[in-house]
């Protein structure tokens, strides 16, 4: 009886293999979620031994911690070009919650939620988590002050505010994933709460998105 054979991986560069487990790592997430980043699941794909991502990647910890990094740093830099090309604070502010309640940012949605469960108990990953979270409240801080600095927004903490607006919308998205309420009226829902902590008139954003 013959016994199969394991198809031998091709020689590549360290530079090159890290990489290739890099972007599986991220693929894994983002089709299946942050704990779907295991020793197995990526040899699988990567089609090596489970060995060699050891010897890669001894820290599996650390790279669920890279890899959610990396996939929330990329969308931030994406919605930061989306929203900049924008005239007014207002419209930057509307199109945001748009780009951000709309579902079709699902997959990032997952990452999330499951790294601040997995957090509790890799604390790379929970460091990671703090620096993007953040970094998020920067940027949604920034359009804030930018929009009382124009006049088009009211308050004395811009900072709170952003905290409280980022609350809404993690809860929201993480609601949509079990389908409690109507998912797909995720940005109307918010739009008037966040009209009142900004001292708006009722309507101001959605008249903002043209």
């Amino acid at each position: 009886m013959s016994t199969p054979t394991r198809t031998r991986a091709s020689r590549k560069s360290p530079a090159e293999r890290s990489a290739e487990i890099a972007d599986a790592a991220r693929a894994a997430a983002l089709e299946q979620g942050l704990s779907a980043v295991t020793l197995r699941s990526i040899a699988a794909r990567v089609g090596v031994a489970p060995a060699l991502v050891a010897h890669y990647e001894p820290n599996m910890d650390a790279l669920v911690a890279s890899t959610f990094g990396r996939i929330v740093a990329d969308e931030l830099a994406e919605v930061r070009g989306l929203v900049g090309a924008l005239s007014t604070p207002r419209e930057r502010l509307a199109v945001l919650l748009d780009t951000l309640l709309d579902g079709t940012r699902d997959d990032v949605t997952v990452v999330w939620v499951e790294s601040w469960a997995l957090g509790r108990r890799n604390e790379p990953l929970a460091e990671t988590v703090r620096a993007e979270m953040d970094d998020w409240r920067r940027f949604v801080q920034g359009i804030i002050e930018s929009g009382v600095e124009a006049g088009e927004f009211e308050t004395d903490d811009a900072a709170s505010v952003a905290w409280q607006l980022l609350g809404m919308i993690d809860g929201l998205n993480a609601h949509a994933l079990v389908r409690w309420e109507d998912a797909a009226d995720r940005g109307s829902r918010i739009g008037h709460a966040v009209e009142g902590m900004l001292g708006m008139p009722r309507g101001a954003l959605a008249s903002a998105r043209g």
